[in-house]
């Protein structure tokens, strides 16, 4: 098995070649495959291109790609497209990931128990020194990924990854951004479509002559965030040729129990986003309509419109599900909200009936209570009726896309 380094580097004629040596000597000792090292110029103006070329005349294994256009992905994609390695990985040319960590991140895919490796700075074990503003942000934006998107790993953006070849050529003809969002794009698209990320705790020193501007490059993944959320609700985040998973199992062969499933809490954050979105959607198609239909009519509309929103968007999103007709789960979706208006309109009524002119305070508390287990009672249904739990190889469903 091969495994083929690649080092994205921007105007870096200082760094480069005292990273190449600690890179080379740390592979000769310590690697137990074959490797290369691919320095990828991303368009450098000063004399990058030419110490990269000097150095794979100097070091055997080292290879060079010269790219015309700049961006972070863009050099990864150009690098791992263009390798025959078995395993492709990156790293960042200031080293301030400890080189420890390479190994387990390999051998991990080597096994073939993962499909992506990636370092983490905040994976229990890990060890970084990194100012109070980075540490925020850094830890705020992976907070917003497992909240947004549910994502399970903990560091998208640590400059330390490798993956499976095989697996990752179908992802990155998927992956649009070509800057620093590229590491997350990836992730959530590999997540998305069943992949194994494995997640490696490091050693890691910030390193004050970084050019990435945190605040402006977190404010850009934010946008990208939106995109991936569009391209998962419309299906383009669904990649064919990936190799398959083994089924989940709830137990292990000799009876030991799995680990605990996640997966009702996920659906329960997305299904509380969806609903704040379609509420919006409510709102704004009723402000609309309004300008051209009486109140009754226009509200019919604007519910209509946004329930259908609402169940394509749990369908696609929520619970993943595209086995069933649509009509049916449409139609099942429908009779669940009928019985949500059904209840928080009864208790409207029972609160009348049980009290003379009620004031309208107690109205809106009963309507909210009435409303909080209204929603809990309709993710259920669609938990266990509309979208019923199916054990389902994850090969068929590749081979249904």
């Amino acid at each position: 098995m091969t495994v083929d380094v690649a080092i994205p580097v921007f105007n870096e004629e200082r760094a480069l070649p005292g990273c190449v040596a600690v890179l080379h000597d740390f592979l000769t000792r310590w690697l137990p495959f074959e490797w290369v090292i691919t320095i990828v110029d991303n368009a450098s103006i000063d004399g990058t291109r030419l110490v990269a070329k000097r150095l794979a005349r100097q070091w055997s294994g080292v290879r060079v790609i010269c790219l015309e256009q700049q961006g972070k992905g863009n050099a990864v994609r150009a690098a791992w497209s263009d390798s025959q390695a078995a395993v492709v990985a990156y790293m960042d040319v200031d080293l301030s990931t400890g080189l420890d960590a390479l190994v387990p991140l390999v051998s991990s895919l080597a096994a073939g128990h993962s499909d992506i490796a990636i370092g983490s700075r905040l994976a229990p074990g890990a060890r970084t020194v990194r100012g109070a503003k980075r540490e925020l942000i850094s830890r705020g934006y992976n907070a917003l990924l497992r909240l947004t998107h549910g994502a399970r790993f903990r560091d998208a953006q640590c400059g330390f990854k490798a993956a499976r070849a095989e697996v990752i050529r179908p992802l990155l003809h998927r992956v649009e951004d070509d800057t620093w969002f590229f590491d997350t794009e990836l992730l959530l698209l590999a997540e998305h479509n069943g992949l194994r990320v494995f997640e490696v705790p490091v050693d890691w020193v910030e390193d004050v002559d970084s050019r990435v501007h945190v605040t402006g490059t977190a404010a850009t993944n934010v946008r990208g965030l939106v995109r991936v959320a569009r391209a998962r609700l419309s299906g383009a985040a669904d990649v064919a040729g990936l190799p398959p998973r083994p089924e989940l199992r709830p137990t292990h062969p000799d009876g030991v129990p799995a680990a605990r499933d996640t997966s009702r809490l996920r659906h329960l954050m997305l299904f509380c986003v969806v609903g704040l979105v379609a509420t919006v959607l409510t709102l704004t198609l009723y402000t609309v309509f309004r300008t051209w239909w009486p109140p009754l009519v226009a509200n019919l509309l604007a519910v209509t419109l946004s329930t259908l929103f609402n169940t394509e968007a749990n369908r696609r999103l929520t619970f993943r599900d595209r086995s069933r007709p649509l009509a049916l789960v449409h139609a099942q979706a429908f009779v669940v909200f009928g019985l949500y208006c059904g209840f928080t309109s009864g208790a409207l009524l029972v609160l009348h009936a049980v009290a003379d002119r009620p004031p309208r305070w107690a109205e809106l508390v009963v309507l909210l209570a009435a409303s909080a287990v209204g929603t809990l009672g309709r993710f259920v249904l669609l938990t266990t009726w509309v979208f019923p739990a199916r054990p389902r190889l994850i090969a068929q469903q590749r081979k249904e896309r």
